[in-house]
């Protein structure tokens, strides 16, 4: 039985999630060397569960690595990415204020995809084992104005978000319905996560 899991993440909110669920966390960041970013990069073509799929396999690999560089002790990591999709079309973190708004001018008044895949990565001596899922979800905006977009946009809460809003603050109000894990939509959905800390023998609780 592990006592506890390291989590490669910067968000708060899955630290959270993992916190309120009992689960005991180290955090394992990228070292300042490190182009977290670029593992984010999308292929040309490439489909919404594709891409989050392998985005978190590609951090859960540089995770892993990071782990025996700094000679930790041995434990499962947890790695996670969420993307928001509108059809095929991936909306990730915005660039700018003008790219966040652009964003959540194509979500007012339709329903879109949020994606989160979660992967935990189990070390040996000789080789690792890697657990992983999808969760998808559906989330419907009414119609936003141009007003409440700016405003929105202005208070800073859709920078370094996926698809430019996070569900659990402010864009709450203009969201008429949602279709899956609420969790997940935040970031790391219950139930997967779960599912995958049980396989690996993670003490939770």
């Amino acid at each position: 039985m592990h006592e506890h899991i390291y989590l490669a993440s910067q968000s708060p909110r899955r630290l959270q999630l993992l916190e309120q669920w009992g689960v005991r966390c180290e955090l394992l960041l990228p070292d300042d060397e490190e182009d977290a970013e670029s593992l984010e990069v999308v292929l040309p073509g490439e489909a919404p569960a594709a891409y989050v799929r392998r985005v978190t396999q590609l951090k859960l690999k540089a995770s892993l690595e990071r782990l025996r560089r700094r000679r930790l002790p041995l434990a499962p990591v947890l790695c996670a990415d969420t993307t928001v999709a509108l059809g095929r079309r991936i909306l990730g973190k915005p660039a700018d204020e003008a790219d966040a708004m652009r964003t959540l001018a194509a979500l007012s008044g339709r329903r879109h995809r949020v994606l989160t895949a979660v992967a935990l990565g189990v070390p040996g001596v000789r080789t690792d084992r890697t657990l992983d899922a999808l969760s998808v979800s559906w989330v419907t905006f009414s119609d936003m104005s141009p007003g409440d977009i700016c405003r929105y946009v202005a208070t800073g809460e859709p920078m370094g978000k996926a698809g430019s809003y996070a569900i659990q603050g402010r864009a709450a109000a203009w969201i008429s319905h949602i279709s899956g894990s609420y969790s997940g939509i935040m970031g790391l959905p219950a139930f997967e996560t779960a599912g995958l800390l049980r396989a690996a023998h993670v003490r939770t609780g």
